[in-house]
């Protein structure tokens, strides 16, 4: 990789994080906040309610200890249930809680509002989430390989 792309990266990767430390610092206007594992978890159950603990400790790149305390602590803030998979009693499904949607509904208020007059043009937001889906994308695939 040349210099200048070297470089283009870096900023690409230091401008997320810059903008979102920014937003996880909105957060404490008064959303429920637990820890970055905990909230990449949380944001796994929240898009695949029901999906079993082995597939989200895959999805969120967490060791089986770390993933279980992650859990752990969603369940105790009331954001998380367990439920044994009726088909397979070995296997248990996480599903997010209605305490845990009106956390998210709290966040997408928050976070909106945040953005809110930042960035206006509909064509240039679907361009950033499109950019930011295919990063995340493409760093999910690059990690299971």
């Amino acid at each position: 990789m040349d210099e200048e792309r070297a470089a283009r990266l870096f900023e690409l990767a230091d401008l997320i994080l810059a903008v979102g430390r920014h937003i996880q610092a909105s957060k404490d206007a008064g959303a429920a906040s637990g820890t970055p594992l905990e909230g990449a978890v949380m944001r796994y159950i929240d898009r695949h309610p029901g999906t079993t603990a082995s597939a989200a400790a895959e999805a969120t790149q967490l060791i089986s200890s770390n993933f279980s305390r992650a859990v752990r602590g969603l369940e105790s803030m009331g954001f998380v249930r367990r439920e044994v998979d009726p088909d397979d009693a070995r296997r248990v499904r996480l599903y997010p809680t209605a305490k845990s949607q009106e956390n998210l509904r709290l966040l997408h208020e928050i976070w909106s509002g945040l953005l809110d007059g930042v960035i206006d043009d509909p064509d240039e937001i679907d361009g950033v989430i499109a950019a930011l889906r295919r990063i995340e994308g493409g760093l999910i695939t690059r990690s299971r390989q």
